[in-house]
């Protein structure tokens, strides 16, 4: 069927729509705290929000779908965790965060530890966030590649700029206010195409559901005990629990939302409201891959890449309108994801090297260089997106298998800081490289992701707070 130019104008109109809407907050930050916190002003409900949308993305909305249509309901396991990883986020390290005035999550391991620790985590951070980021930004060209017929480079710049545009004048306000507008148009639309879907099936969902359970596709549960397997009950649970807590507790593209918060209370109900809203839309984004199975009943090989059957189906099969509509759901979560990014990329950038280096800098002075460190940041994903072209797989696992290369070491250095009053700068310091280089190792064993994190987190803690009481001359500082 293709889109037609209605499809088009409501695609363009998205983007105009959103990126003026994001420019109404340019002139509401004078400072660094509202730049980057949005002078702690926010409300929980759009802080929650804001939180989905920066764990959605277009990976998300378009490999999802991907996966339950080569396998089945059993990623669900690893969302259980994220659901238990909130509450641990709550209770052992949101508490931390709230005491005193802090602007990026390795703030707080400079009180706990020092500086040097500090750069080490902020550090690793950058160079993490901006990789798996870059093949976040790639997925937005497969969709506009197949919807716009554009070339793939072209497909990426335009979301890069626009997305630029308003993050670079409207700092985090603009960031989580367009959250909350993306996260109601992505969610609406792949409700439509789960209403439109349902409808093109001869039979409605009795067919469906009588097709999918003959071929197991409604499988949720899987509690063998195989540690080969990444999507078992005890490897989606505790791996997805220890994903989470690093995800959304040390890297600083979730805390700078936490932060912004009127209060802890108030960051709390965010991230646990988070949580059920995240479940939801993981069941939402599956329950479509299984339905677009039960429609076409070929091979995921025959589109391509599964990462492909959920646009393909969406701008050949969906009524003209409805199609132009998904479309522009997909960027909104492409364009929400990576405000998000370019936001906490500056704002680690800035507050967690530059400013310790020039501390005499005046106000004016930071502010222009967040905006110049967004620019630099915005650039970087356009390239390594452009190199990912031809290198990502289902890349809804590259990018989680990206991001927990480091998270295991990062989560562990954060563990060591406010579970133990022993540990010191430098046995956390040898903890965190072991640890990182035991993931980097886990990746090339072909070990499962899900347990990346889980394995790279007590190879820190444990040879930090040995090697800590090994190296007891150093002085510990508290929180």
């Amino acid at each position: 069927m293709g889109l037609d130019k209605f499809d088009l104008a409501i695609i363009a109109l998205y983007l105009l729509g959103i990126t003026l809407f994001g420019l109404r907050f340019r002139k509401r930050h004078g400072s660094l705290r509202d730049y980057f916190l949005a002078g702690r002003d926010i409300p929980w409900w759009a802080i929650s929000l804001s939180i989905v949308a920066a764990e959605t993305s277009t990976l998300t909305i378009i490999s999802i779908p991907g996966l339950a249509y080569d396998t089945n309901l059993t990623f669900l396991q690893v969302v259980m965790g994220y659901v238990v990883g909130r509450f641990v986020i709550s209770f052992v390290l949101l508490p931390h965060y709230f005491r005193g005035e802090i602007y990026t999550a390795y703030e707080l391991i400079e009180r706990r530890f020092g500086r040097g620790l500090r750069s080490l985590t902020a550090g690793i951070f950058l160079l993490t966030r901006t990789a798996a980021e870059g093949v976040r930004v790639y997925a937005v060209s497969i969709v506009i590649a197949i919807a716009l017929g554009t070339g793939e480079v072209a497909s990426i710049a335009i979301i890069c700029i626009l997305t630029l545009i308003y993050t670079f004048e409207g700092g985090l306000a603009a960031v989580i206010w367009t959250d909350v507008v993306q996260t109601v148009i992505y969610v609406g639309g792949t409700l439509v195409g789960l209403w439109t879907i349902l409808h093109l099936v001869p039979g409605g969902w009795t067919a469906i559901h009588a097709a999918a359970a003959s071929a197991s596709k409604l499988q949720v549960f899987n509690f063998k005990p195989n540690f080969w397997m990444p999507y078992t009950f005890w490897a989606g649970v505790i791996g997805g629990a220890f994903f989470i807590t690093a995800s959304h507790g040390t890297d600083q593209l979730i805390v700078q939302r936490l932060l912004a918060a009127r209060s802890q209370k108030q960051s709390m109900t965010a991230l646990l409201s988070s949580g059920v809203a995240i479940f939801f839309q993981f069941a939402l984004f599956l329950m479509v891959g299984v339905m677009l199975w039960a429609y076409y009943r070929l091979p995921s090989a025959a589109f391509g890449k599964p990462d492909r059957i959920y646009p393909t189906f969406i701008v050949k099969q969906m009524p003209h309108g409805i199609s132009g509509l998904l479309i522009a759901a997909i960027l909104a979560a492409a364009m929400s994801n990576l405000s998000a990014a370019l936001n906490s990329l500056s704002s680690s950038a800035t507050l967690d090297f530059y400013m310790r280096l020039r501390p005499q800098a005046n106000e004016q002075k930071r502010m222009q260089l967040s905006r110049l460190a967004t620019i630099f940041f915005a650039i970087v994903l356009f390239a390594l997106a452009v190199l990912s072209l031809h290198r990502a797989g289902r890349v809804v696992e590259v990018g989680l298998q990206i991001a927990s290369v480091a998270y295991g070491a990062l989560l562990g250095v954060f563990l060591l800081g406010v579970l133990t009053k022993r540990a010191n700068q430098r046995g956390a310091m040898i903890g965190m490289l072991f640890g990182f280089g035991t993931e980097l190792y886990l990746w090339r064993a072909l070990v499962p992701w899900t347990w990346w994190v889980v394995i790279g987190t007590g190879v820190t803690f444990a040879i930090g707070y040995m090697c800590s009481l090994l190296l007891v001359s150093e002085e510990r500082k508290g929180f």
